[in-house]
């Protein structure tokens, strides 16, 4: 199977571009063929808007092929015709790698402006500005060197600036990388929290207003999610150099910038009301059987922002009813686990009534998932599950033939906004859709995410001051209540009102759910590390359901979710020795690119396979952080 790789692309287009432009400085182009009345200076600002509006780590491609695999992977999602035994493999392209090239060109723009370009007093004007460029740079970095392990980041974009001009980019480690990214923060949240001065006068700094999609130019916010973002950095450390990863994490809770901690803190991406995120469907599967036994057990509402609900509701099912007794031999039918909750009558003709709903009563009646194992669909106990000849599920009635689901999708609605949902109803009633695009809000980083990281941290000896069991039940509800809102601003269906007015109801938070979900065992920390330590990893893993690669990273470090586990099981794929990928395919470059010998040596450097989508090489050969981290499944083991 042949597979390029963006990540690279990226880099490459972006270096050709820089060599087109580098054979004139600044000062021999201005004069030449300029017209006057042309803007030959790029406003700091609006280069910063340019940075934000393609940070783009949720877009369609990541979506069509990384993180439907990843989403797989974790056992988020299944196939909803059947996992296949090549469920494993990635597919011929990826979108994950290279992201960040996109916004360095206009970051790095910036940064040269302000430290170079202009004279010290106006430049000290846009120091606050170049101070939150850093912080968008690190986030989508982390994104390439999670898969890609060494990358080229410290020298890239340097060729219009340096003097002979950088065109061949170094690699940096991985090691060395991350404590760079690291140093840029500190960096940034130093500039953020201190006046800017200039032979000692202080200077007032250029307001982003609305040019800043996501704070409103607020200083004080971006050092926040700056000083946020270390954490990060700091739990990818856990297992190559733990010290570094507690005085890491011990520095930014001491910071005076403060840490995320409330829902006005979130970093939530929009780029405004025209903007649907992307224009095509995506498929990246359907809810999988132990998670949706885990979240409705425990009473979990983000299972409705995460999920669609299924097609039967109360008119279904007395569809079905009305069917079956007008044509007692048909192959439709209600699936068991559907109809052990349903409350019906016969009535005198021997004719089912729908009555009403079992508990736990609707919503949580409306979500059931597929099961995970590879050919699960030509198992006979799974039978209910899986439609192969699309008979079961699909009947006439009033001259109408309608087909139905009775297993929940990825909620789709929460990642673009030209999504189309056809209210399910009985064969022959009006066809009532959701239509209407809607601009889209995603959550790039969260403060539950935050203190789900502070709880791994405290549990795992680091030096802050926190209570664990207090951080991870607010990282908990914050994620509850994080996913209420974008499920609001997104406008997803049932999020206000029930289609099904008699006997359904709308999925929005509602008063005392989360008090009761916090109040159960699988949400509680107890002190027993082991335990505790699976209870928040599984917690991450589940937030981070519309972040995959997130997902994936942390299910990867953690080796959560865990085999034979009595809470939310890692369910064997095909045998416990199934192999999943640890870092994505990487190509071997060509011979004639410029690049060329970098390339190769920070493969080779990794002890990368290149060129090969062979499962058991990719889950072998790890990057540098990941190797001492535990198998998947096999829980932690810090």
């Amino acid at each position: 199977m042949i597979k390029y790789n963006t990540r690279y692309g990226w880099l490459l287009a972006a270096l050709m571009l820089l060599m087109m432009g580098s054979g004139c400085s600044r000062d021999t182009m201005k004069d030449i063929n300029t017209n006057p009345g042309d803007i030959t200076e790029p406003d700091v600002r609006y280069l910063f808007t340019e940075a934000l509006r393609y940070m783009k780590p949720l877009d369609y491609r990541q979506y069509f092929y990384d993180y439907s695999y990843m989403l797989k992977w974790g056992q988020i999602t299944a196939s909803s015709s059947g996992n296949g035994d090549r469920m494993n493999e990635q597919g011929i392209a990826d979108g994950l790698g290279g992201t960040v090239y996109r916004v360095m060109s206009a970051t790095k723009e910036i940064q040269h402006l302000v430290n170079e370009a202009y004279a010290p007093e106006e430049a000290a004007k846009y120091k606050y500005i170049e101070a939150m460029t850093y912080p968008i740079q690190v986030y989508l970095a982390l994104l390439d060197t999670d898969m890609y392990g060494d990358m080229a980041y410290s020298e890239v974009f340097q060729a219009r600036y340096s003097n002979p001009p950088i065109l061949t980019p170094k690699y940096d480690k991985q090691q060395e990388l991350l404590i760079l990214l690291y140093n840029e923060l500190k960096k940034s949240v130093e500039t953020l929290t201190n006046p800017v001065t200039v032979d000692g006068k202080v200077i007032d700094q250029t307001s982003l207003g609305r040019q800043d999609l996501v704070y409103s130019g607020s200083p004080e916010a971006w050092a926040r999610f700056a000083n946020s973002l270390k954490l990060k950095i700091a739990v990818r450390l856990l297992h190559a150099d733990k010290a570094m990863a507690f005085k890491i994490a011990e520095e930014a809770y001491s910071n005076p910038a403060g840490l995320m901690e409330a829902l006005d803190h979130d970093f939530i991406w929009n780029l405004g009301i025209k903007d649907y995120h992307f224009n095509d469907p995506i498929n990246p599967g359907a809810l999988t059987k132990q998670l949706r036994d885990f979240m409705v057990d425990n009473r979990d509402p983000r299972i409705r922002f995460f999920f669609t609900k299924n097609s039967f509701n109360s008119k279904v099912v007395q569809a079905f009813f009305d069917h079956e007794a007008e044509n007692p031999e048909t192959d439709a039918k209600i699936p068991d686990y559907i109809m052990e909750l349903v409350d019906y009558t016969v009535d005198a003709d021997n004719h089912k009534v729908f009555k009403g709903w079992k508990a736990p009563g609707e919503p949580w009646v409306r979500y059931f998932g597929v099961p995970t194992e590879v050919f699960a669909n030509e198992k006979p106990e799974y039978k209910d599950y899986f439609d192969p000849q699309g008979l079961l599920w699909k009947i006439t009635l009033n001259d109408q033939e309608r087909p139905y689901n009775p297993i929940s999708g990825y909620n789709t609605e929460m990642v673009w906004g030209r999504g189309v949902m056809t209210f399910p109803d009985a064969p022959g009633a009006a066809v009532v859709q959701d239509k209407e695009p809607q601009p889209w809000y995603g959550v790039y980083m969260s403060s539950a995410e935050v203190q789900l990281y502070l709880a791994e941290l405290k549990t795992l000896g680091a030096n802050i001051g926190i209570d664990a069991k207090e951080a991870f039940a607010k990282g908990v509800e914050l994620s509850v209540r994080i996913y209420d809102k974008v499920a609001a601003l997104n406008k997803i269906p049932y999020y206000e009102e029930a289609y099904d007015k008699q006997h359904g109801k709308p999925i929005k938070l509602v008063n005392g759910e989360i008090e009761y979900m916090l109040g159960q065992p699988a949400y509680q920390l107890t002190g027993d590390k082991a335990k505790d330590l699976e209870k928040i990893y599984l917690q991450q893993h589940i937030h981070f359901t519309m972040l995959p690669a997130e997902m994936y990273v942390s299910m990867r470090r953690s080796g959560v979710p865990m085999y034979d586990s009595n809470l939310l099981p890692f369910v064997p794929f095909d045998g416990k020795d199934y192999p999943l990928a640890r870092r994505f395919n990487v190509n071997e470059p060509l011979k004639s690119d410029k690049m060329y010998q970098i390339v190769l040596d920070a493969y080779k450097s990794q002890g990368y396979t290149m060129s090969t989508t062979d499962v058991k090489v990719l889950n072998k050969e790890r990057v540098w952080y990941d190797k001492g981290a535990p198998d998947f499944g096999h829980g932690p083991n810090l």
